[in-house]
């Protein structure tokens, strides 16, 4: 079994450890109320537009997500929150830096003694769900897992969701397919961008994400037999007769049509949250390297932590 593989199947109890630890670290997180904005890079910026669209959604103050290095100087906020497992990425310690003493920060990192955690103001340490794999899945996922427990979102059902996504079947053999692409609606937006890096991390795999409702503005053209469509949270009306129109295949949790191919396992069940969907996404991209002969373990061009000279 390669790390990334015992990683993600890890997510269930990662996540559960994060709903516990939510509650004790409540005064480093947001306050309703506050202006928030949130950082990462890659995988941790997918995350943090996930929980900046939740966020604003459940009524708890503006909160705005940024790639790192593209943080607006000068705009205010109450508080800056910083996702970063290794917390030696370059454009977050920059921002952190320039930042002291303007902007209060919080920083979610798994190595507990990373440069940034001395430059953040705050700091909440997950190192049960740091990664020895290059490619991030239960990090992230538990960052985001927290944030929602901080929320009030039911984690504890969230985290029995992730027991069936690690052992189900994958919805669709990945041998079958030629390219993919994710689409989201809201939060799961971020999930679908950050569904397509997996496959292009792991897999070399040509990968796209979009949002559902931009989906047919021009995205849908490249649909065809042989290719995916697979769709995070809730769906356009008309979008499945759209993408079944091109030949292209089209998985979704919340369609009698998905549940039937994976099994038995959802007879009875009320769909997957999103975040269980996007374990099964980190299994196809897994699969989809080891089936084109690549070790996901050594992804190409790729090392754990972008550190700038």
């Amino acid at each position: 079994m390669s790390y990334v593989d015992a990683e993600i199947a890890s997510q269930p109890d990662c996540w559960r450890e994060a709903a516990q630890l939510a509650a004790t670290v409540a005064d480093r997180l947001p306050r309703p109320g506050e202006r928030v904005a949130v950082v990462g890079c890659g995988t941790s910026w997918f995350m943090a537009m996930a929980y900046a669209t939740r966020r604003e959604h459940a009524g708890k103050g503006e909160t705005d997500a940024f790639q790192a290095s593209e943080f607006p100087a000068g705009r205010r906020y109450d508080r800056v929150i910083a996702i970063t497992r290794s917390g030696t990425t370059t454009e977050v310690t920059d921002l952190l830096a320039a930042l002291r003493g303007v902007l209060p920060t919080t920083v979610l990192v798994g190595d507990p003694v990373a440069p940034a955690v001395a430059l953040a103001d705050a700091t909440v340490p997950l190192p049960f769900a740091d990664e020895r794999a290059v490619v991030q899945s239960r990090f992230a996922t538990t960052a985001l897992a927290l944030l929602r427990a901080h929320l009030g979102d039911n984690v504890a059902a969230l985290s029995a969701d992730a027991e069936v996504a690690v052992r189900a079947p994958l919805p669709i053999d990945p041998a079958r397919i030629e390219q993919v692409t994710f689409l989201g609606r809201g939060w799961t937006v971020g999930l679908a961008h950050e569904a397509a890096l997996k496959c292009r991390e792991a897999a070399t795999f040509w990968a796209e994400a979009y949002p559902a409702m931009d989906y047919r503005h021009g995205p849908i053209s490249v649909a065809a037999p042989g290719r995916l469509v697979w769709a995070l949270g809730d769906l356009p009306d008309g979008l499945p007769e759209d993408v079944a129109a091109t030949g292209a295949a089209f998985v979704h949790s919340r369609t009698h049509g998905y549940r039937s191919v994976i099994g038995t396992w959802a007879a009875g069940r009320t769909p997957l949250d999103p975040m269980a969907d996007l374990i099964l996404t980190q299994r196809f991209a897994v699969t989809l390297a080891t089936s084109r002969g690549l070790d996901p373990d050594a992804p190409r061009h790729l090392s754990r932590s972008v550190v700038l000279a």
